[in-house]
């Protein structure tokens, strides 16, 4: 069967780089872009190929991938089946766009949708996008070649939310894989993109032009923070390929020239033995690539960081998320301040790198004087790079039900959508004050770079230099303190 796969990406959330195609080291139509791969479809595509059907990938993070190329390639013959990744409520409203104009172009092909937002939101989008046929619930490595093998009966396939003339159908729930072992690794060559690592995450800024891919040893998390969704979507378990199984992939990575790699987990450092196994592995087998990944402070691993940082771990990423305890427990963190500062100075102290940490503001019952305590915590605190972004709520979040449950957001017409807390909950700040507050403590926080750690600020921007220009490292600098309402891009080392 003939497959297409179409990643949506945000388009806040990645960059095309100058110089798209290098004659001696790529085919001219591959380009460079920077952000993350769609590791998703990657890995839908490897599973499918290994059972028969015919795969084409698209990632509208490639210029010649856009909406308008996908509907003329249809046109010029449509595949079996279209289906659509892609990640929150910042992505729908192109998801219909793309699902409205491909159906004009190809009426007799089903399209069924997935990732996090729409196995939140089923219902509601095939009640909401007549275009949309299914959408598929959780995980779609059983789900897809089940749909794919029952077209003619979607009332068959297990965590399928479907339509059948105006009614929608909800089939029985998809239990969670439990053996992730029994994947083949990630198709990361069909794509015509080369990656390009930036740090952290979404921050615009190129560290490096190593070959760069993602890559996933576990999924879920055990924890209940009020304004993340990933223990919904997980049941609230976290489960890991064997140690074993994930050093084969690095080793083929490795193989494959991938010199720099980011480890997508949810929680990567929260089993102590299976991160030593991996690190002791990664040492045996003289994988040469640097790598890293983000957790908690309180993980069991932080005891294994001086092995993490011999197994060639360069960059760490903590939520740290807020500088004031009260505010850590209103959002339902589970951790302390010195857990924090235990976390971050060890992590240094051991020789890691890179350090990233993430905040937020504007947070139900924040003062202005708490945002500034987080500020002062985070000069403290030994990081190399952070950001603070306004705290935003989603559905699927118990924060969003939190809100329901208080009168704030109308679930049946709030749905689509997301928010900022400092715009709609009465007990946060306004958004005016929790900016003004976010350019005094950035000042705050660069003077203390500058005085007290020139040294570390000056080799962290002639890491920027080496492959940014100098309009674009200013522009970095620059972005907290744009009089704006903020929006959801993460700005900012």
């Amino acid at each position: 069967m003939n497959v297409w796969l179409v990643n949506v990406n945000d388009q806040n959330f990645f960059r095309l780089m100058p110089g798209a195609s290098d004659p001696a080291n790529r085919p001219a139509s591959r380009v460079r872009i920077m952000g993350f791969p769609p590791l998703g479809i990657q890995t839908l595509a490897a599973v499918l190929s290994e059972r028969g059907h015919e795969i084409r990938m698209f990632d509208t993070c490639h210029p010649e991938m856009t909406a308008d190329h996908i509907v003329a390639a249809s046109a010029a013959g449509p595949p079996d089946v279209l289906a659509i990744s892609f990640l929150s409520a910042t992505t729908y409203p192109e998801v219909k766009t793309l699902a409205g104009r491909f159906k004009d172009s190809a009426p007799g092909t089903p399209i069924i949708v997935g990732g996090p937002f729409a196995s939140i939101n089923a219902v509601r989008i095939v009640r909401d996008c007549p275009e949309i046929d299914g959408v598929g619930v959780g995980e779609g490595e059983e789900l897809l070649p089940d749909y794919l093998n029952n077209l003619s009966d979607p009332a068959a396939v297990s965590g399928l939310v479907w339509r059948y003339g105006d009614e929608v159908i909800q089939n029985p729930a998809r239990p969670l894989i439990d053996d992730l072992d029994r994947y083949p690794c990630p198709d990361r060559q069909s794509l015509p993109i080369d990656f390009i690592e930036s740090l952290p995450l979404d921050v615009p800024a190129v560290l490096s032009l190593d070959k760069f891919c993602t890559m996933q040893t576990s999924r879920g998390c055990p924890f209940s923070c009020i304004y993340c969704d990933i223990p919904t979507l997980s049941q609230r378990k976290w489960r890991a390929r064997s140690p074993e199984h994930v050093l084969e992939e690095m080793q083929r990575l490795h193989d494959q020239g991938y010199r720099s790699i980011y480890l997508t987990d949810d929680h990567f450092l929260l089993h102590s033995e299976r991160v030593q196994k991996i690190c002791e592995g990664i040492i045996r087998r003289k994988l040469a690539f640097h790598w890293g990944g983000e957790g908690r402070v309180d993980s069991a691993a932080v005891s294994q960081l001086k092995l993490l940082q011999q197994a060639g771990c360069k960059k760490l990423a903590f939520g740290i998320e807020a500088g004031m305890q009260k505010v850590l427990d209103r959002l339902g963190k589970r951790q302390t301040l010195e857990q924090v500062e235990r976390a971050v100075g060890e992590a240094k102290k051991q020789g890691i790198e890179r350090l990233h940490g993430f905040f937020v503001i504007g947070s139900p019952g924040e003062t202005e004087a708490d945002i500034m305590a987080s500020f002062r915590f985070a000069a403290r605190l030994p990081l190399d790079t952070f950001s603070f972004n306004r705290l935003s709520v989603y559905r699927g979040t118990p924060l969003w039900n939190e809100y329901v449950d208080g009168g704030i957001i109308d679930d049946d017409r709030d749905w689509y959508k997301w928010f900022k807390c400092s715009d709609l909950d009465p007990t946060a700040l306004p958004g005016k004050v929790v900016n003004r507050a976010r350019m005094k403590g950035y000042s705050l926080l660069f003077a203390h770079r500058l005085v007290f750690r020139p040294m570390r600020t000056f080799r962290l921007l002639r890491s920027f230099a080496r492959h940014m220009s100098l309009a674009d490292i200013l522009r970095l600098l620059l972005s907290p303190f744009r009089r704006r309402e903020m929006t959801r891009k993460p700005d900012l080392l």
